[in-house]
């Protein structure tokens, strides 16, 4: 029993080393800079902009002032999107207290990093968490627009998580984390919400 014991200890081991294994290497994917200038400097400007649709000022301010502003469907979805990003920090912020798991450039050396690196905890990420728990509203808003909005809501939300990887400031498994609990917050409040 023991041997066996063993041998499945050793089987989850590799299975984990393999895994950060693979972690790493599309960390490191995500983090490089292209070599042709222009590509870099527009890369560089679309993933440095685009971060902050995660961040809580803009999730939280434009789906109050839409809910407050817009006409329907656009203001519920602005309330399902407000509700949905303000109840996602709660296991965002409990998670990130129980792991307290450094950053990429905190861990890694030479890591190419954005202007204000952040010092919380890697593991998961927030702005991943709000961009898809403030975009998914959007998608449901309207059954019609659906396939024209689908492209879009995609891009930006793995555009959000993608440059979270390329700032240096979160590992693959953050970002997938972050989509994981803010798509499953959508789920939570589109499902209590009243009709």
């Amino acid at each position: 029993m023991t041997m066996k014991k063993h041998q499945e200890g050793a089987l989850m081991k590799r299975i984990r080393q393999r895994l950060e294994k693979l972690e790493l290497r599309i960390l490191l994917r995500a983090n490089r800079r292209p070599a042709h200038a222009g590509l870099n400097r527009w890369l560089s400007m679309w993933l440095g902009t685009i971060t902050h649709i995660g961040g809580a000022t803009f999730t939280l301010t434009s789906a109050f002032l839409i809910g407050l502003l817009g006409d329907p469907p656009w203001n519920n979805a602005a309330w399902q999107s407000l509700t949905a990003v303000a109840l996602s920090h709660v296991p965002v912020a409990l998670v990130k207290w129980k792991f307290k798991r450094l950053r990429p450039y905190q861990a890694l050396e030479n890591l190419n990093i954005g202007k204000r690196p952040l010092g919380d905890p890697s593991f998961p990420s927030g702005h991943t968490t709000a961009a898809f728990a403030w975009l998914l509203p959007w998608l449901f808003a309207d059954q019609a627009l659906f396939s024209l909005l689908l492209p879009l809501v995609l891009l930006i939300g793995l555009s959000v998580a993608w440059s979270r990887m390329y700032l240096g400031l979160h590992y693959p498994s953050d970002v997938a984390a972050g989509a994981i609990i803010g798509s499953l917050t959508v789920a939570l409040v589109s499902f209590s919400w009243p009709s």
